[in-house]
């Protein structure tokens, strides 16, 4: 594990993973995390967001340690993992106990920041662990069990100092009869002393990814509550949400939880992705995840 005084530098710094699945009718997220304000001030946490609820469950920093050879975060009793979730959160609100399984774990070729992946000092870094895979295992919350079979994982993480002031977010990776792999997001990214509205993309379909990102020219048509248009080239990406009742989550805010977003983890939404005027696909989901913050 990772010695805690890597830390001990830092300030007005946060990192946390999302560990989406979705079974059935339901979703469950955990978001896994540490903060540490401007003056040294450390602490770590666990944010569980659901189709109807969401918690936060605040940890003292010395319960969290991680391998990031092997990207094994634990704080407490919970591990959070490429191969799977040991869950035993307790709280006022909530408790779960439970074990999950990852099998057959998707990933990008590149890191989907590109070289802006090379510059410490950017706000906000963003990197996807896996795309998609298979969650297996069973849930207890609140004394409810619930056994997932061949749900549907996807894993990220953000680093840095503070989520972009105004951004979207948007992910799936559920589709009926069909296998594809979407995640966007569009932010104000403070860099260099300008501003710029940044993108980037990754659209994994039949095998193939196509990356639209603001360091290979993509183009940013429109974007809002309600969807968004971005085009690269010969490809255009067009995003349509359809429902959206999002639940209330933490942000970091110069390094400290302070600022409320809204998450919805899963709405409907629909996909279509053009080269040239040819239609790729027309997708629809019931599982998106969104974020839209203005």
């Amino acid at each position: 594990m990772k010695n805690k005084n890597s830390y001990s530098n830092k300030k007005s710094f946060f990192e946390g993973w999302y560990f989406k699945q979705q079974f059935g009718d339901d979703s469950i997220a955990f978001i896994p995390g540490i903060n540490i304000d401007k003056n040294g001030l450390r602490y770590a946490f666990i944010q569980v967001i659901t189709n109807k609820e969401s918690y936060n469950i605040k940890y003292d920093f010395k319960d969290f340690s991680i391998s990031y050879d092997k990207l094994t975060i634990k704080i407490r009793d919970n591990i959070f993992s490429k191969k799977g979730l040991i869950l035993n959160i307790v709280s006022s609100e909530i408790k779960i106990k439970g074990k999950l399984s990852y099998d057959n774990i998707i990933t990008i070729k590149s890191d989907i920041m590109g070289p802006f992946a090379l510059f410490p000092f950017m706000e906000c870094s963003h990197g996807i662990i896996s795309l998609h895979h298979i969650v297996n295992g069973k849930l207890n919350i609140n004394n409810e069990e619930i056994i997932i079979k061949d749900g549907i994982g996807y894993i990220e993480k953000d680093s840095g100092k503070s989520f972009p002031k105004s951004y979207l977010w948007i992910q799936c990776n559920s589709f009926k009869n069909t296998k594809a792999n979407i995640m966007v997001s569009i932010a104000d990214i403070p860099f260099l002393g300008f501003e710029f509205k940044g993108c980037i993309a990754s659209i994994l379909y039949k095998e193939k990814e196509y990356r639209l990102a603001t360091y290979n020219g993509v183009k940013i048509i429109n974007y809002n509550e309600n969807g968004l248009i971005i085009k690269r080239g010969k490809y255009k990406l067009e995003i349509e949400i359809n429902e959206n009742y999002p639940q209330k989550l933490l942000a970091p805010d110069g390094g400290k939880m302070i600022r409320t977003i809204y998450e919805n983890i899963s709405c409907k939404a629909r996909f279509k992705f053009y080269k040239k005027d040819k239609l790729i696909f027309n997708l629809e989901s019931e599982k998106a995840s969104f974020e839209y913050v203005k």
